[in-house]
């Protein structure tokens, strides 16, 4: 692969692997700060003597951990991809990639695409609805941030739940057009690999102009070099 090509493809990876650890770090912060409730499609009530936001209805723990998942194993695979290719410049100087190992990649791109979608829709549609809430149930509150500088019932910390929860679903949305960006250089060289190797087959089955088989000089040459004659 061109050392260009090589470093964009790093690059992306890097990019999402950062995305992710941030979308599953932003969620894991917001469940804590609400005692491990999953705040995604939650309501909330309002104690008018004391001033209080408390929790009305929340949305099961296994949703946040579900998004919180989904961008811990991309993060973990673009990880994994960025250490084998540096790995491999260091020690062979080039990264050479088999046809069956980029048709793998083209799988894992649209699972990934796949899970990343639903995973920005969930984030953005669960954040709607509690941000929906809030406006509606506490006086005095014209959008989400004003309710981070709200106090909350008990030990809930709501100083940073809208930030948080907003970082992540731009780290899912950023993650998801970088992994397009990833699915098409892969199929244009998948594309290009087939017709050169297209290519390739139908000049070996014609002659040369001059009668000879076309082949190449390293194709000519023997498996093992024959040892030179005595001189």
């Amino acid at each position: 692969m061109a050392v260009p090509g090589l470093l964009l493809h790093l690059g992306l990876y890097i990019s999402s692997f950062v995305c992710g650890i941030v979308a599953a770090a932003s969620v894991t912060i917001v469940q804590g700060h609400f005692g491990s409730l999953c705040m995604l499609y939650g309501h909330v009530s309002y104690n008018a003597t004391g001033g209080l936001i408390g929790v009305q209805s929340s949305s099961s723990p296994s949703m946040c951990y579900f998004v919180s998942a989904i961008s811990i194993i991309v993060a973990v695979v673009c990880f994994s991809q960025t250490v084998s290719w540096v790995y491999a410049m260091c020690s062979d100087g080039d990264v050479k990639r088999e046809r069956v190992w980029m048709n793998l990649i083209t799988v894992v791109c649209g699972i990934f695409l796949f899970f990343l979608l639903v995973t920005g829709c969930i984030l953005r549609v669960g954040r709607n609805s509690l941000c929906s809430s809030l406006k509606q149930t506490v006086p005095n509150i014209t959008s989400c941030e004003d309710a981070q500088t709200r106090k909350w019932v008990g030990t809930l910390n709501g100083e940073s739940f809208y930030s948080s929860l907003h970082r992540a679903e731009t780290a899912v949305w950023v993650n998801f057009f970088f992994w397009l960006i990833i699915g098409v250089l892969v199929i244009v060289q998948n594309c290009r690999s087939s017709g050169s190797n297209m290519i390739t087959g139908g000049d070996r089955g014609h002659d040369g102009p001059f009668g000879g088989s076309g082949a190449t000089p390293e194709e000519t040459e023997p498996f093992f070099n024959r040892p030179s004659g005595p001189q």
